[in-house]
């Protein structure tokens, strides 16, 4: 949760960096632990079946994050940014999710595509998703779990247990700055 750059959050308490949450909870470490917990409890349940559409993604977070936080689900309203690289400013990211998720439309995310080319096609898509960050916490987890269901959808499912943060999170950072290829990688452990 913490290492977002955001002045004056309206998603926070006042002069604090604690994100406001249903358990009203204050302290950074008790709401980290609630919030993991929350989120493995809902991540037990199927998640939202949709037609992998910016609405479907949306219902992919609000699942996992709708006993943790009133706005789960809604797009963030405030600009953030971590290590200094700006995520998409919230004016642009309706429109900067519809366009992405019109690359969801070619052959490579579709049932009989090849591996190679799902893989190429999952990280550039992940890499967008990623910049944009739509939500004010909890993107990486529901960008996970919305490529878990990407991927079964394409017969190319991935592993999420297999996930290692110490290479998948440099990955992710590296198609930030416009290098994909270590998290094309990184999926591919998980085929």
């Amino acid at each position: 949760m913490s290492g977002y750059d955001v002045s004056d959050d309206p998603y926070c308490y006042k002069g604090t960096s604690v994100l406001k949450n249903r358990a009203r909870l204050r302290d950074a470490k008790t709401l980290d632990a609630f919030e993991l917990e929350m989120m493995a409890l809902r991540s037990r349940e199927p998640l939202p079946e949709g037609r992998f559409t910016p609405a479907h993604y949306r219902s992919v977070h609000h699942h996992l994050f709708q006993d943790v936080y009133t706005w789960a689900g809604k797009y963030r309203t405030v600009r953030t940014a971590k290590g200094g690289n700006w995520f998409c400013y919230p004016e642009h990211i309706a429109s900067s999710m519809n366009q992405l998720f019109k690359k969801l439309e070619p052959p490579a995310l579709k049932p009989g595509a090849s591996a190679a080319d799902f893989l190429d096609a999952a990280a550039d898509f992940l890499a967008e998703l990623n910049a944009i960050h739509p939500f004010r916490e909890g993107n990486g987890r529901s960008q996970l779990a919305f490529m878990h269901l990407l991927s079964r959808h394409t017969g190319h499912p991935l592993n999420l247990d297999r996930v290692d943060a110490k290479t998948f999170l440099p990955a992710m950072i590296a198609s930030f700055l416009g290098n994909s290829g270590p998290l094309r990688s990184e999926l591919q452990k998980l085929l």
